[in-house]
């Protein structure tokens, strides 16, 4: 389930973070159930997290066939509002409530400077630069997808459960069992869910493999349900593979590879059909003994001719209570 999880030792050794929170930000593929990123650990009985997120991300697709048409330029901030308690020493239950706001952003100068400085300005975002906001999607001359600028919506509900089966050795790491469960709350019609429930499994891994060092995997299926705008959905998968650096007692670096099929297939655009691979890298650093500040970026590796969003930048603010 998501994370962060703060740990500490018994003499108070920060015991790492884990992976960020990430998911498929891609404003379309969002609207599915995400897993994002977490440790194998579970917070102990009657502890309870409260956690809220902020994540900006900038999109720019433009992609026609004979068959499809896809404009896109926009920014979208997902709010996520996290509550997480522990049931048992290994079992621990969560929910998250997100909310997104479409608006033109305030990235694009940014973007477009690294850009222009590295691999040349993309050229989905060199054909849309007259464009101060975009978000159609149209297949076989019917609209997909449609948005406009500043609309404002409460996302799908997700109920979370995570079971540790398996404590940290010297040979073997922390293994938890994952579930997921998305509830249709958001406006489908807006397109601020999906209209259906999903359900989620997966695997987290973590071990510790030096005195600084803690290497984290995850690995999920996701099984949406129903039809989405009137397309067929078929599962999918995410998997995360994450190190963190615990540079002193109350800042740690985190850099990790994440990984994302698409729910969709045979659509005909590679903005729905396409996977999406991402790197991730930020840093946790603990304000208060029970308060954690995190803030990361995510980058694509798809260089804007897949499906990948651009770029996203986060910010996290966790607050642990009881013990």
């Amino acid at each position: 389930m998501a994370g962060p999880v703060v740990a500490w030792g018994a003499e108070g050794e920060w015991e790492g973070s884990g992976p960020f929170p990430v998911r498929n930000f891609q404003p379309i593929q969002l609207l599915f159930l995400g897993m994002p990123g977490d440790r194998a650990a579970v917070i102990k009985k009657g502890a309870l997290d409260l956690r809220i997120e902020l994540a900006d991300t900038a999109t720019v697709f433009d992609d026609r066939t004979p068959r499809t048409n896809v404009q896109m330029k926009l920014e979208t901030v997902r709010s996520g509002l996290f509550f997480r308690y522990g049931l048992t020493d290994r079992l621990e239950v969560a929910v998250e409530v997100p909310s997104y706001y479409r608006y033109r952003g305030i990235l694009e100068g940014a973007i477009t400077s690294v850009e222009r400085m590295t691999t040349g300005l993309a050229p989905a975002r060199k054909s849309l630069q007259a464009t101060g906001f975009a978000f159609n999607v149209r297949r076989d001359g019917r609209t997909l997808f449609n948005s406009g600028d500043g609309d404002l919506g409460f996302g799908d509900t997700t109920f979370f459960g995570k079971y540790q089966f398996q404590q940290e050795s010297e040979s073997k790491p922390a293994v938890s069992l994952r579930l997921a469960l998305k509830v249709p709350t958001g406006d489908a019609s807006r397109v601020f869910g999906s209209g259906h429930p999903d359900v989620g499994v997966g695997l987290a891994l973590e071990k510790r493999v030096a005195a600084h060092w803690i290497l984290y995997g995850n690995l999920n299926g996701i099984f949406p349900t129903g039809s989405v705008a009137g397309l067929t959905v078929q599962p999918s998968m995410s998997a995360i593979v994450a190190a963190e650096y615990l540079w002193s007692q109350n800042l740690s670096f985190v850099g990790h590879f994440d990984y994302y099929s698409s729910p969709f297939h045979g659509t005909g655009t590679p903005v729905l059909d396409d996977g999406v691979t991402e790197l991730t890298f930020g840093f946790n650093y603990r304000l208060r003994e029970n308060l954690l500040w995190q803030v990361y970026g995510v980058e694509n590796l798809d260089f804007i001719r897949g499906s990948a969003a651009d770029f996203t930048l986060s910010t996290v603010m966790t607050y642990k209570f009881g013990s």
